[in-house]
């Protein structure tokens, strides 16, 4: 398989990180919306939406957004729960994610970091994406005070969502120990076993 993706980015780390703990291999090929990589014709051609990552299946068949690559990858594993109700509970926070957490946490944490955002971070933009990004952690704080992870007892595909931009989080301003069970949490994803960090590749 051949993930197209972008070593700093929340969105292509989630599949990474999945296929290191799954043992699958893959060529990972850079594709960078920094240089523009993504609006070329050739990547147009595979992906539409211009926009990473984007998972090339070993029939040709590809796959584009982050979460709906993780739910093809985590079929029949122990990321993707058996129960009907924990399976939704997974769906659920994979839907929280990329509409409640990744336009706030990863956006504000983009907007201070890459020197090309600088003009899009106005005083009103930050303001909004840290009292929203501190909403949805503390959503996230309510649920892990309840439970060890998203769907459940047991890591899913819902925690390698959430953990891709809130592990780098402080990043963008956000004080991660005013949420104590997110900070436990994190810890926990990162004793899961197969665990590597944003910048891991697979070896030639």
């Amino acid at each position: 398989m051949i993930l197209y993706s972008m070593i700093d980015s929340g969105n292509c780390y989630k599949p990474r990180l999945l296929m290191a703990k799954l043992g699958i291999p893959f060529t990972n090929i850079e594709v960078s919306s920094h240089t523009g990589d993504t609006r070329k014709p050739d990547y147009v051609a595979k992906n539409p939406n211009a926009m990473v990552p984007l998972l090339e299946l070993d029939d040709g068949r590809r796959i584009a957004e982050s979460n709906a690559i993780l739910l093809h990858l985590a079929e029949d594993t122990r990321f993707l729960p058996a129960d009907r109700y924990e399976r939704a509970l997974a769906y659920q926070w994979l839907f929280f994610e990329q509409y409640s957490h990744e336009p706030y946490i990863a956006v504000r944490k983009a907007l201070l970091t890459f020197p090309e955002r600088a003009a899009d971070a106005t005083p009103e933009r930050l303001a909004l994406t840290l009292e929203r990004g501190n909403k949805a952690l503390g959503v996230m704080n309510r649920r892990l005070e309840e439970s060890p992870f998203f769907a459940g007892a047991s890591f899913s595909v819902a925690d390698i969502a959430l953990y891709a931009y809130t592990h780098s989080a402080e990043h963008g301003g956000f004080q991660i120990d005013a949420y104590p069970a997110v900070a436990g949490w994190l810890k926990r994803v990162e004793a899961d076993p197969g665990h590597v960090p944003i910048g891991w590749l697979p070896t030639a």
